[in-house]
């Protein structure tokens, strides 16, 4: 066993610890500098609720060497998250979930004389399909008077971009993209409609109100939250507010053509029946443990895998059809499937400090399988990307891929060609076989009854 460790750049602002992987295990150090916290955290009984209740990850105690000896005060193994996702890829609900879990868990460390000292969307991941906390160094020991050091931080990853996704433009969650620790408040306070600033709504008092105190202290350090305090009463009052706040706010996931997409298809129920059942014996062929399915609208098809206990991730250019992908999840409590919101041609890039604190989406594979179904159109047609730069992107993607061919002859394509030119010569099956076979081997090539369309399963070479 190697002793050579690599830090993760997610971790490299906590100076309580950070994480590391070390023979492609990973493993939490907890500095020194936490040592009482963390005592605390594990006496108090805090831990023991909290991962009961599935609301933060569980963790072990190892003797595994630190990755920084002077420093180290234990080092231990945390609970494995599938796949690591960020609040601009999730869906309304997740995000508001997210923030749910987060104030909840403030409300329990309270409870237990500790504090949750940030509120970063970036601490929460999704697991069998529900939000959980995975930063176990987020504790700190409650001082009497002190304010909540993350509320800044909940209204700028939480509050914001929840807000002004219900009440002006869902599109707007994707700030997030651009603004890593959160929408500004100065920001949300312009975009929000005027009808929020008034009276003593949530919105008012922690969106408008915060930003503008903000604005009167930025240049007085010395009057700023060291000289104001706050009871922990009083705590609890703001984070129930604040629950009131987030909990009120909605968002009617409606209004894309995406979100109705089957009810719209050329497909009869008995051939999208008939196609579940080619790409489920696919899957069975070969026995992915992981699977990300591209384009997968509401994941009707995603839950192939994911019915058979294969992780599954069910992305989705459409917030629409995510949500409800998402509140489906919720309802039938399914696990093994995690619904998210990307954009294949901008999938999330590589962004933070050097580029290093959260992985592009790509960068977060490769899987065993990948899925394109009823997606080769959009991408080559309506975006002009060549077959066969799709293929190599699927091909670095996944070991396999099932890739369903759509020929310009099918309704669907003949709706994206009605209002520009077709410059897509090699457009075709036979295109489609020269382009992809630069890259995979052709495993399987299945007609879709009652479509023009075709399936095709392919080995990565």
């Amino acid at each position: 066993m190697s002793n050579r460790s690599e830090k993760l750049g997610s971790s490299f602002r906590d100076p309580s610890g950070f994480i590391f992987k070390r023979d492609g295990k990973l493993f939490r150090q907890v500095n020194l500098s936490y040592q009482k916290e963390y005592d605390r955290l594990m006496s108090s009984g805090l831990y023991k609720l909290l991962t009961e209740k599935g609301w933060l990850v569980s963790h072990e105690e190892t003797k595994e060497p630190p990755a920084d000896t002077a420093l180290a005060y234990k080092v231990i193994r945390p609970q494995t998250v599938p796949f690591i996702s960020y609040p601009y890829e999730w869906s309304f609900s997740q995000l508001k979930d997210a923030a749910l879990l987060t104030l909840e868990v403030a409300k329990q460390a309270l409870s237990k004389g500790m504090i949750l000292k940030d509120a970063s969307a970036y601490n929460i991941q999704f697991i069998d399909g529900k939000p959980i906390l995975i930063d176990t160094l987020s504790f700190d020991t409650y001082r009497e008077g002190a304010l909540w050091d993350g509320y800044r931080q909940f209204c700028q990853h939480f509050l914001a971009p929840l807000a002004l996704a219900s009440m002006v433009d869902i599109r707007l969650t994707q700030l997030l993209r651009v603004y890593i620790d959160g929408i500004p408040l100065d920001l949300a306070d312009k975009l929000l409609p005027g009808k929020t600033k008034f009276g003593l709504s949530g919105l008012a008092l922690h969106i408008h109100m915060h930003a503008n105190l903000q604005k009167q202290y930025a240049d007085k350090p010395e009057t700023g939250s060291s000289t104001l305090a706050m009871g922990k009463a009083a705590q609890i009052n703001m984070l129930n507010g604040l629950t009131k706040t987030v909990s009120d706010l909605k968002w009617e996931p409606k209004g894309t053509e995406w979100g109705e997409y089957y009810s719209a298809t050329n497909y009869s129920s008995d051939s999208l029946k008939l196609k579940g059942e080619i790409v489920g014996k696919m899957i069975d062929r070969v026995k992915p443990v992981s699977l990300w399915d591209l384009g997968a609208n509401n994941g009707l098809f995603s839950r192939e895998g994911s019915k058979r206990g294969i992780f599954t991730v069910a992305s989705d250019i459409d917030p629409v059809a995510v949500e409800k992908n998402y509140l489906a999840i919720k309802q039938t409590a399914e696990k093994s499937i995690l619904p998210l919101v990307i954009d294949l041609t901008n999938p999330s890039a590589a962004i933070g400090w050097a580029n290093q604190e959260r992985d592009s989406f790509f960068q977060r594979g490769p899987v065993d399988m990948v899925m394109a179904l009823a997606l080769i159109h959009h991408i080559s047609i309506s975006n002009n990307v060549p077959l066969g730069s799709f293929a190599a992107t699927l091909a670095s993607a996944g070991k396999w891929a099932i890739v369903e061919f759509v020929p310009k002859s099918d309704s669907q394509v003949k709706r994206l060609l009605a209002t520009r030119k077709d410059i897509f010569p090699q457009y075709t099956e036979e295109g489609f076989e020269a382009a992809f076979g630069e890259y995979f081997k052709i495993e399987q090539k299945e007609k879709v009854p009652g479509s023009e369309r075709t399936l095709y399963l392919l080995k990565s070479k």
